[in-house]
């Protein structure tokens, strides 16, 4: 195991060859197999683990670029200013002008996020409630939650008025004829789907294009 002042510089020089790293590779670079040491010598320099990839990946704190949400990747691993998952989750939702729904959580965050939304419910650090037969997660405070579900509830009045725009309902329409099992297309799924390929939709659009080719839906998920 290297001395403190050379772990320092080992670690500054293994992060500005690259800015992430696991703890194998931590290890090895310490000459050391021990985890506590590892951390150790990474909380001397100040570090975040990886939101993503169940919190496998680190990376000094003063090394991420966070945009407008908090949020720094690089390549396919995630970090948060919030550290885990559950608080960025709990502040994504919190400081939404509308709340948020699972689905645009997911497609955001890039990872599953029904259980950091459960416990939050379950603890009442958030609230939820259903618009359009999908879950809208809201702040804990009344008052802010209140807010956030009026503005969730007009853009869903907004877009059950605006008919989807040409170029949504192909995507729709290829994701339900390439996609789909049956007993029929699932509104909330299909645009979960079409998230997960940088296509934006919400619900209600998705289930206006399925009204308007009298495709059957199965009852949407929450």
């Amino acid at each position: 195991m290297l001395e403190p002042n050379a772990s320092r510089l080992a670690l500054e020089r293994l992060f500005a060859q690259r800015p992430v790293a696991d703890l194998t590779l931590l290890g090895r670079t310490l000459g050391t197999r021990s985890r506590m040491s590892v951390f150790r010598r990474l909380s001397a320099l100040g570090y975040l683990s990886s939101y993503t990839h169940t919190g496998r990946y680190y990376t000094l704190a003063s090394i991420p670029q966070f945009d407008a949400d908090g949020l720094w990747r690089w390549q396919q691993v995630g970090f948060s200013r919030d550290g885990t998952l559950k608080p960025t989750v709990q502040r994504l939702v919190e400081t939404s002008d509308a709340g948020h729904t699972q689905r645009e959580l997911q497609a955001r965050l890039g990872v599953r996020v029904h259980n950091p939304l459960l416990d939050l419910v379950e603890g009442k650090e958030l609230r939820r409630e259903s618009v359009e037969d999908e879950y809208v997660y809201l702040a804990a405070e009344r008052r802010r939650a209140a807010a956030q579900l009026g503005r969730r509830r007009a853009m869903a009045s907004l877009e059950a008025t605006m008919p989807p725009a040409p170029s949504l309902e192909v995507e729709v329409l290829l994701e339900v004829i390439h996609g789909v099992k049956l007993p029929g297309p699932d509104a909330a799924k299909l645009a979960a789907t079409l998230a997960t390929r940088g296509v934006r939709a919400s619900v209600a659009e998705v289930a206006a294009v399925l009204d308007r080719h009298g495709l059957k839906k199965t009852p949407r998920s929450r």
